[in-house]
């Protein structure tokens, strides 16, 4: 059994209460724009974490994480990406990977819009966590977090900041 925290688009922002999540996380997944590589340096230093980079991020992060990142965690297939899409809309860079091998977990973020969906077609659930940095036109600073166990995913909690300044 793993505990999850997932972010996204934090935009070189991390705070004490982004920290306070990690610290009651097993392992931190996080969706890409992570801006300065000061975010993930701290975030490696407390738990696990695994990455892709975003359509902000520089060279060095694109030299230290992927753009899709696939791996099987807890007997949970897990396909994350950046810039994703939604059931019914994938991003035609990853549509191809889902219909030919479909995760059972699908994770983007990008819209800074947070959404857990249940995709049909594919069996999959797709989740954004929306965007924990505060860049951006969204109000509410958003994460998920949730437990990955014995191939099944559960116990799933949206976890809203204070609003952005």
């Amino acid at each position: 059994m793993k505990k999850i925290l997932l972010l996204s688009d934090t935009h070189s922002y991390i705070d004490a209460t982004i920290l306070k999540y990690v610290n009651q996380a097993d392992e931190v997944w996080h969706a890409g724009d992570i801006g300065d590589l000061v975010v993930t340096d701290t975030l490696k230093k407390l738990k696990p974490l695994r990455a892709v980079y975003g359509n902000i991020d520089d060279d060095e992060a694109r030299m230290e994480f992927p753009l899709n990142n696939r791996f099987v965690c807890e007997g949970v297939t897990v396909l994350i990406t950046h810039i994703g899409g939604y059931p019914g809309k994938y991003n035609p860079a990853i549509r191809k990977e889902i219909q030919d091998n479909p995760p059972q977990l699908f994770i983007c973020g990008h819209s800074h819009i947070l959404k857990v969906m249940h995709d049909k077609q594919f069996n999959l659930l797709h989740m954004n966590p929306g965007a924990a940095g505060k860049h951006g036109f969204h109000q509410v600073r958003t994460m998920l977090r949730f437990v990955v166990s014995e191939g099944k995913i559960s116990d799933l909690e949206v976890i809203e900041m204070e609003k952005r300044i």
